[in-house]
C-alpha cells in the first residue's frame, strides 16, 4: 500500500477536453496544485490506455507535471508514483477477454488498434446501437461478463465487471488512505458520469457535453463557466480546495 495522504484532497480528473484544450489554463491549474501540494493530491483518470496517455502528458502537459496517480483504460490500469498497482490488475486475471473478443469478431466488428486495448478492456468499432445490443445479447447468452460503454459514433468498450473509472477512483482513494468525503472528480463527457457518482463532489467543466450536464448529480456537482482546465481550477476554488 502507498504512503498515507491523510488530510489531503484527492482530485481525480479526466484528461481529454477536461485538462486539454487550453494549455495556458492547464499551466495555471498545475501551478495552483503545486503551491498546495501539502493539501491537494492530483490524479488523472482517462478512458485511453497508459501508453496513449503518457504520450499526451509528454507532448502537451507542463514539463514538470507529476500527478500522484494515473488511472487509464477505463479504470483497468492504475499507477501510483509511476508504478502499476498489481493488486488492481489481478482483479482481471480470470476475465474471459479472448472469448469475448472472439464473439464480437464473429459479428464482423473491427477491433480498435492494439494500443487501445488492455487486459481488462476490449474495444471495437460497432456501427449502431442495434448492433451493440446484438453483441450484448450473445455475450449474455454465453454468460460472458462485461460492462459495456458505447460512446461517440461507433466506439464500443467492453470492460471487466470489476473495473471502471468509478471503482478505480474508490480503490485509489483507499490505497492513498484518503477519506471518500475528500474526493473530487472532474470531467466533460458521459463516460465521466460513473466517476461523478462515486466521488463526494464533482466538477463539470464549462465545455462539458450535454450527456454529462443533463445527467450529473446536481446536488454535488459544480457546473463551471470556464472551459477545460480553467473550469477545473474554477471548481476547486469554489469548493475552497485551492486558493482563489
Amino acid at each position: 500500500m502507498s504512503a498515507p495522504e491523510e488530510g489531503k484532497w484527492l482530485i481525480v480528473s479526466d484528461i481529454d477536453d477536461t485538462l486539454t484544450g487550453d494549455r495556458e489554463a492547464l499551466e495555471s491549474l498545475w501551478l495552483a496544485v503545486r503551491r498546495q501540494r501539502m493539501t491537494v493530491c492530483l490524479a488523472l483518470n482517462s478512458s485511453r490506455p497508459a501508453e496513449s496517455v503518457d504520450r499526451t502528458i509528454r507532448s502537451y502537459f507542463p514539463s514538470d507535471f507529476t500527478p500522484r496517480a494515473i488511472i487509464t483504460g477505463l479504470g483497468t490500469e492504475i499507477r501510483i508514483d509511476g508504478q502499476f498497482v498489481p493488486e488492481w490488475a489481478h482483479r482481471f486475471a480470470a476475465w474471459p477477454r479472448q472469448e469475448i473478443v472472439d464473439v464480437v469478431r464473429r459479428f464482423g466488428h473491427q477491433a480498435h488498434a492494439d494500443e487501445f486495448q488492455t487486459p481488462g478492456k476490449a474495444s471495437f468499432s460497432v456501427p449502431d446501437r442495434a448492433s451493440v445490443e446484438a453483441v450484448l445479447a450473445e455475450l449474455s447468452a454465453r454468460r460472458l461478463p462485461a460492462q459495456a460503454l458505447y460512446t461517440g459514433k461507433s466506439d464500443l468498450d467492453l470492460i471487466a465487471p470489476e473495473a471502471g473509472k468509478d471503482l478505480a477512483l474508490l480503490f485509489l482513494a483507499r490505497q492513498l488512505r484518503i477519506p471518500a468525503g475528500r474526493v473530487i472528480a472532474a470531467g466533460d463527457s458521459g463516460n465521466d458520469l460513473a466517476m461523478f457518482e462515486a466521488a463526494d463532489r464533482a466538477i463539470a467543466v464549462g465545455n462539458a457535453r450535454p450527456e454529462l450536464v443533463h445527467t450529473a448529480p446536481r446536488y454535488k456537482t459544480y457546473f463551471a463557466r470556464a472551459p477545460h482546465a480553467a473550469g477545473v481550477l474554477e471548481g476547486l476554488q469554489a469548493y475552497g480546495v485551492l486558493a482563489s
